[in-house]
Formats: structure tokens, C-alpha cells, sequence
């Protein structure tokens, strides 16, 4: 190799070694400057346990307390939910498809979980029943925040829209035709 080609060589390698340097380097900070940000962003306070966050902390370890209750006593309805969902994956991974044992299986399940959902929402009943008229105004805010009550954020951008009214809304519920008598579709 002549001298000339020494040179071109050398100047190639540093700089595909600049290119290589400064991609590790952009990638390293992107790496830390994004996750250093996630970490110290705080957490939402969506779960049904933060809803009484307005209230006292004496209320609120009430509130704590009925909750764990509820969830204690639904403890048999939670392990019959999951185990009806580990049933209904089952079945449906199944070689041959048994439609009525998965309409049996999700009905047990939905019917498990909806005892369950029975149990923790007779105990915030309770619990609101325990509480001031003031107080519960700041335990129904909580709930608006926490828990299977919360609302959804407004949509960016949608200031002073009101969503369209349904086709369906502005017309007349018609009864239901039974499945004997329903329309044959060809």
C-alpha cells in the first residue's frame, strides 16, 4: 500500500470513530435524560384507595380500613374470577371450540367479579354513610379522581365542543324482536 492510501484509510476510520463516538454519545444522554425525567414524574393517584386524599387522615385510615374489609371478605370471589379466567383462556386455546362451556365460564367469571365489585362498593356505601355532608362533597370529588368512579380528562382541544348527538339517541327505542322472529339475512 502506497503512503496515499495509508492516508485515505486513516482519515475513513477517524471518521467512522467520530460517527460511532457521537451516536453512542446522543444515544447515552437520550438514554439518561429521558429516563431521569420518568422517574422523578410522579405516579397518577388513580386507585380507589387515594379518593379520600380531601378528608382527614383519621377518615381516611377509616376509609382504609372498610376497604381492606370488603377486600378481605371478596377474597373467595377474587380467586373464582381468576381462576374462570384462567378457565376461558383454556378453553378458547383449546383444539376443538365448546362455545356453551365458554358461555358457562365467562358467566361464572362475570359473576364472580361482579360480587366482588358488590362487596368493595357496599363498603364505600357505608363508609360515605359515616361522613358529613362537607365531607362527603370532598370524598365524591375523591371519587372523581380515584377509583372505578373517576372521570375521564376532557380531550385536548375540544373546548366548548359538545359532542354530536347520536342517530340512534334522537330516535325511538323500538322492542326487541325476539330470535325466532328476527330477520333471516341471506
Amino acid at each position: 500500500m502506497t503512503d496515499r492510501s495509508w492516508k485515505i484509510l486513516l482519515a475513513g476510520s477517524f471518521v467512522l470513530n467520530v460517527f460511532l463516538l457521537g451516536g453512542i454519545a446522543g444515544g447515552a444522554y437520550q438514554w439518561f435524560a429521558t429516563h431521569d425525567s420518568v422517574a422523578k414524574a410522579p405516579q397518577p393517584r388513580t386507585a380507589l384507595r387515594f379518593a379520600t386524599d380531601g378528608l382527614s387522615s383519621e377518615r381516611q385510615k377509616q376509609f382504609l380500613a372498610a376497604l381492606k374489609e370488603a377486600r378481605r371478605e371478596g377474597k373467595d370471589y377474587a380467586r373464582e374470577g381468576r381462576e374462570g379466567r384462567h378457565e376461558v383462556l383454556a378453553l378458547l386455546a383449546a383444539p376443538q371450540f365448546d362455545r356453551s362451556a365458554l358461555d358457562i365460564a365467562l358467566q361464572h367469571t362475570r359473576d364472580a367479579d361482579i360480587a366482588l365489585r358488590t362487596e368493595v362498593e357496599s363498603s364505600v356505601a357505608d363508609f360515605a354513610t359515616t361522613l358529613t355532608p362537607e365531607e362527603r362533597v370532598k370524598f365524591a370529588e375523591g371519587l372523581k379522581q380515584a377509583g372505578q368512579w373517576r372521570e375521564s380528562p376532557p380531550p385536548a382541544g375540544g373546548k366548548g365542543k359538545k359532542p354530536a348527538a347520536s342517530s340512534q339517541a334522537a330516535q325511538p327505542a323500538q322492542p326487541a324482536q325476539p330470535a325466532s322472529e328476527a330477520p333471516a339475512s341471506e
